[in-house]
Formats: C-alpha cells, sequence, structure tokens
C-alpha cells in the first residue's frame, strides 16, 4: 500500500508558474464570451460593430494582446501558449460577427451562395447566352463547384448555412502556409507568433469572407512555402524523386488557384518571376508550371470572358491614378465611414512603417529573408496593369501582408535568430550571459529586475501591438451597418424571389441585400444607382414616372418588381451615393403612385411590383405630386 506522503503535491509552485500563461488568455475569452451575450446588434449605427460591442470586448482584447506579448517573450514558455492565444485572437476578431449576428454579413457572400445555388439547380456550367455577365462565374468555377459538392455533403439547404463562419475557417486555413513561411528563414518563435499576430491584426481588407478569393490566398501562401523551403539554394527537396512530389504538388495548387480565381494566378507569377531572379532560387520549374497552367487557362475556358474584357485592361496599364481610384459612389459618408475608413488607414500606414523600421534595424535578417523582402514588393507593378474594380489597392496591401507583418514584428523584438549556426550559437552564449547578469540584479532588486533598458524593451512595443490590435475591429467591422442584413430583409428577399416568375425584372437602388442574385438565371436585375449619373438625378426628380418607365419592357406572365431595403439605403447613405431623405423620396413616390400596388411590406424592405395592362398613365400625376 503506497504511502500517501509519497505521492507528488497536486499543486506545486512550478506547476503554477508553467500554467500561468492560460490565466490571461482564459480571462480575455470569458470576457469575449461575456461581451456576445450582452450586445444588441438589431439597431447599428454608423460605426457598425464598434459601438454596439459590449465593453467588455474590449477589455478582453487588451487583456489577451497584453498576455500573448508576455507570454511570447519568455523563451522559457512552449510555443503551444503562443499558438493558443493566436487562436483566441481568431475566436476574438473572426467569430464574433458570426455569433452576434443571426444571418451571414455581406452582400457579395450572398451572391456567392447564388452561385452556388445556380450551379447546383442548373447541373453544369452555362455560357452568356444563357446567364449574361454572371457566366465569368462559370469560366473560374473551382470554388463554387467545391462548394457545391460540400453542400451535397453535408445535407445541408444551401452555402448560407455555414458560410457566416468562412472567415473564421479562411483565417485558419492561413496559418500552416505562414508558419512555414516565416520557418524558412527564422527558427525564434518570438519572431514567428508575433509576425502570425501581425498578419491577422492587419488583415482588415476583409477577402476572408465567403469567396473564391480566400482560398485562393490560402493556395497561394502554400505554393509560396513550397517554393522557398524546397527549391532554393538551401532547400532540400530529396533528390530528384523529391523534386518530382514537391512539383505535383505546387502544380495542384496553382491548377487550383487559376480555376477558381482570376488576380491571384497573376499574383503569383509576378512572386515566383520576383524570386526566379534571385541567386538562391534560379529552379525554373514552379514558374514555368505556373505560367504555363494560367496561360492556357486563359486561352481555353476563360476566352470568353478575356475578350470581351481585353479592351478595357489595354486601357487600365499604365493608369495609375484611375486604377487606384475609388470612384463615384464609394466614397465614405458621415462621421462614422470616415473614421472608421481612416482606423484602416493608419493601421496599414503603422504597419508599414514597422515593416521599414524592422528592416533597418535587423540587417542580418534582412539579408537572410531577402526573397520574402522580395514577394513582399513583388505585388507592387500590379498597380500599373489593372483596377480591379477600384480594388486593386487593397489586394496589393493583402498580398503584401505577409512580408509586412514579418519584418514588422521584427521591429517590435530587440533580437532575431536566424538559421545560421554559427549566429544562433553566439546568440546563445550571449543571451546566457546577459541572463546571468539580470538574475544577479534581480536578486539585488528584490525580484523585480526592471532595469530601465529591459523594461523599455518588454513595455514599450507593448501600446503598439495593442493600439494595432484594437484598431483592427473599426477597421474590419465598422461598416456593419452596410453588411449586416437582419432576418426580416432576408425573408423579404426570399419571398420576392419565390414569387418572381421566371423572366421577372427587379429593380433597386443598389446590389447591397441578401439573395441579391438568387434565380440569376431566370431573373433581370437593374441597380439604378450604378447607371448614368444623369439618369440617377432624373430618378431623384421624378422616382415613380422614370422607374415605371425603366421597368415597362416587361411581358407577362413576367413581372416587374421594385425593392428598397434596409441595406441599400445604408450603403447608399454611408458610400456618398444618395442621402437618407432622397431614397425616402423615391420610396414614397413609388408607393403614392398608381402605376405601382404593394407587393410585401417588413421593417426592413418593402416591395412593389408594377401594374401591367391597367391603364398605367392614368392620374400619375396627381398621385406622384402627392409623394413628392
Amino acid at each position: 500500500m503506497t504511502d500517501l506522503s509519497d505521492l507528488p503535491p497536486l499543486w506545486s509552485v512550478p506547476r503554477f508558474l508553467a500554467l500561468r500563461p492560460a490565466v490571461p488568455l482564459v480571462t480575455a475569452l470569458a470576457l469575449w464570451l461575456y461581451a456576445v451575450r450582452h450586445t444588441d446588434v438589431s439597431h447599428l449605427d454608423d460605426y457598425g460593430l464598434v459601438t454596439a460591442l459590449h465593453p467588455s470586448f474590449w477589455a478582453g482584447l487588451a487583456v489577451l494582446t497584453a498576455g500573448f506579448w508576455f507570454t511570447v517573450r519568455d523563451r522559457r514558455r512552449p510555443g503551444g501558449w503562443s499558438a493558443a492565444y493566436v487562436l483566441g485572437l481568431l475566436v476574438m476578431e473572426r467569430a464574433t460577427q458570426a455569433v452576434l449576428y443571426p444571418t451571414p454579413l455581406y452582400a457579395w457572400a450572398w451572391k456567392h451562395d447564388g452561385v452556388v445555388d445556380h450551379l447546383l439547380t442548373a447541373g453544369g456550367l452555362q455560357n452568356a447566352d444563357r446567364i449574361g455577365d454572371m457566366a465569368v462565374y462559370d469560366q473560374w468555377p473551382g470554388f463554387f463547384a467545391a462548394q457545391a459538392a460540400l453542400v451535397r455533403l453535408l445535407g445541408v439547404d444551401s452555402a448560407a448555412m455555414y458560410m457566416a463562419w468562412w472567415p473564421l475557417a479562411s483565417s485558419l486555413l492561413l496559418l500552416l502556409p505562414l508558419l512555414l513561411i516565416y520557418r524558412t528563414f527564422t527558427e525564434d518563435r518570438r519572431l514567428i507568433w508575433t509576425a502570425v499576430w501581425l498578419f491577422y491584426v492587419a488583415n482588415w481588407v476583409g477577402q476572408d469572407y465567403f469567396s473564391p478569393q480566400s482560398v485562393a490566398f490560402a493556395l497561394h501562401l502554400g505554393v509560396l512555402a513550397v517554393v522557398l523551403r524546397r527549391y532554393g539554394r538551401s532547400g532540400e527537396g530529396g533528390g530528384r524523386r523529391g523534386q518530382a512530389v514537391w512539383t505535383a504538388l505546387v502544380t495542384l495548387l496553382v491548377t487550383a488557384i487559376v480555376i477558381s480565381h482570376q488576380l491571384t494566378p497573376g499574383m503569383l507569377v509576378v512572386s515566383l518571376l520576383a524570386l526566379w531572379l534571385l541567386r538562391r532560387h534560379r529552379d525554373w520549374v514552379p514558374v514555368v508550371t505556373t505560367v504555363v497552367i494560367f496561360l492556357a487557362w486563359c486561352l481555353t475556358a476563360a476566352l470568353p470572358f478575356l475578350s470581351a474584357a481585353l479592351p478595357d485592361m489595354i486601357r487600365a496599364v499604365g493608369d495609375v491614378g484611375g486604377n487606384v481610384e475609388t470612384g463615384y459612389g464609394t466614397t465614405p459618408t458621415g462621421t462614422g465611414a470616415v473614421a472608421t475608413s481612416w482606423a484602416a488607414r493608419l493601421l496599414s500606414g503603422s504597419v508599414l512603417l514597422l515593416t521599414v523600421v524592422g528592416a533597418w534595424r535587423q540587417p542580418v535578417l534582412r539579408y537572410r529573408a531577402t526573397p520574402l523582402l522580395v514577394i513582399t514588393a513583388a505585388p507592387l507593378p500590379m498597380f500599373v496593369a489593372s483596377s480591379y474594380g477600384s480594388e486593386m489597392i487593397f489586394r496589393v496591401l493583402m498580398f503584401m501582408l505577409p512580408g509586412v507583418a514579418f519584418f514588422g514584428a521584427a521591429a517590435l523584438l530587440p533580437k532575431v535568430r536566424t538559421l545560421a549556426a554559427t549566429e544562433a550559437a553566439a546568440e546563445a552564449a550571449a543571451e546566457a550571459a546577459a541572463g546571468a547578469r539580470r538574475q544577479g540584479e534581480a536578486r539585488a532588486r528584490h525580484g523585480f529586475g526592471f532595469r530601465t533598458g529591459f523594461g523599455l524593451r518588454v513595455w514599450g512595443p507593448l501600446p503598439v501591438l495593442l493600439a494595432g490590435t484594437l484598431a483592427f475591429v473599426p477597421s474590419y467591422s465598422g461598416k456593419d451597418r452596410i453588411s449586416y442584413f437582419p432576418p426580416q430583409e432576408v425573408a423579404l428577399v426570399r419571398q420576392l424571389f419565390d414569387e418572381a416568375p421566371e423572366g421577372s425584372l427587379v429593380v433597386a437602388a443598389n446590389r447591397n441585400y441578401p439573395l441579391a442574385y438568387a434565380s440569376y438565371g431566370s431573373v433581370d436585375h437593374y441597380w439604378f444607382l450604378e447607371d448614368d449619373r444623369r439618369h440617377v438625378d432624373e430618378i431623384v426628380r421624378d422616382p415613380a414616372r422614370t422607374l415605371a418607365t425603366d421597368m415597362a419592357g416587361v411581358e407577362r406572365p413576367a413581372r416587374a418588381y421594385f425593392l428598397f431595403t434596409r441595406g441599400q439605403s445604408a450603403d447608399s447613405e454611408m458610400n456618398g451615393q444618395l442621402t437618407g431623405a432622397q431614397l425616402d423620396r423615391v420610396r414614397e413616390s413609388v408607393a403614392a403612385s398608381p402605376r405601382f400596388r404593394l407587393v410585401a411590406e417588413t421593417g426592413a424592405g418593402v416591395v412593389y411590383e408594377l401594374r401591367q395592362g391597367e391603364d398605367e398613365g392614368a392620374e400619375d400625376d396627381g398621385a406622384e405630386g402627392a409623394g413628392r
């Protein structure tokens, strides 16, 4: 029989110290849980989720950031704690919206859900004669075909059942290739995990939603990770057989990218060409493989779209000013929209500044990670090539972010350990000696050990990291008034498309509403705010008459509908299209006109139908005058 006195104690000081990093992490997640249970998103203002969040959310994010910083700085802590903090960051950043909102965010995510649904309904790809401009998705079907298969596999009604969680899932997809890329240039886990943290904090652009770009970007990083680790001068491919395996993997990843997204293959080609110019990356296989697959797809499946778009693409080459300007209808308007826009700009500007500082302060790292600097700068020439729907500036920033985060993290750390064995040994010896001195000085100072220099090195970067982490929230969620569609709005639009006969026309101010592309194979759309500005002004002056004229070409049994929702109003107001008063005038004019009849109405929107064959012109002057 064992004597109980021989058993080790259940609790001891060393065991407590080993678990000490769990305290801030658990505290932060507890504060987050409390926040999401006490946050009301039913009435969002122009600051989106920023002002709606319970204060405990901000406290939790601050605790999480501080806990991460002191954990990652401590070499004695296992790397698993840093990973746990990063996962906690992703939960707080990317899962909050999925928990708070009862419906998926963002009109473009709903659009992609419509594409998946059409693919399932039609049973295959279709050309422009059948589905018009939407045929572009059939020419890059990789993502949508995979999602259609996933919907069938899960047995759900549509991708809308899970796409609210896609930002979290797509962010997790980036973690492995990021770690592989960073470990190519350093074994210092402080730098690796701080770079990962900065990457997720600075990635506010929002391309993690349910979209081909979210997956293509992860595959893009996967290709770069393989090339940097296995095709560099120091790469160990395991001989010809090993290189054949890596070439097959690169081919598979590149093919998935090329058939899924238009822009990402171009970014990948530019990055691989830049790497090929380096002495350490002279292997031609990855770049030639990518170029051949890319050209083969462009000259076959994607040729119809590219042939039609080629004149505009040629005109855009060299027009840097035009490629970076936002244009009419996308200028932030109002205090909230302007403030959140500036928060995003300052966040990106600060991280870019940290990148410059990190590259300047770490000459050894700058040399060792030259390939990462090269692929960071590689996307910049894309400004000359295209505007990409006025989004090129955001996409370039996103593709630069892996390298930007790496050198930005280097700016926050005093010393970085590279892969060079001699440098690592010298650093270890120097740190051991310094640690012994600090330990002796700590005892002399009653265990606190806070010399001025040491305190600045530890505490100085924390406010910078904390400010960036907190700034992510307004940058990422500051326009949720535009992106969120309440259940009443979803139900209203779903009712419209369920009842609309084939060949019908739906007219709306803009495309910012859920299910905007539902039944796009059988229902046409017209968003009048995307029309010529003179025609928009004409609609504002005489709404019902002008809209009725625009909608008059629809013949029975098809119908013409006017849809006005809360999401359209929010997008128009916050992006400088029409004011709320102007939109109310349009709605009231349609409501008062005998040309239209009310079909459905909820607290989030209204649907009117254009009367057909019922004396459309009678009494419209007096009624519309009353509406105005």
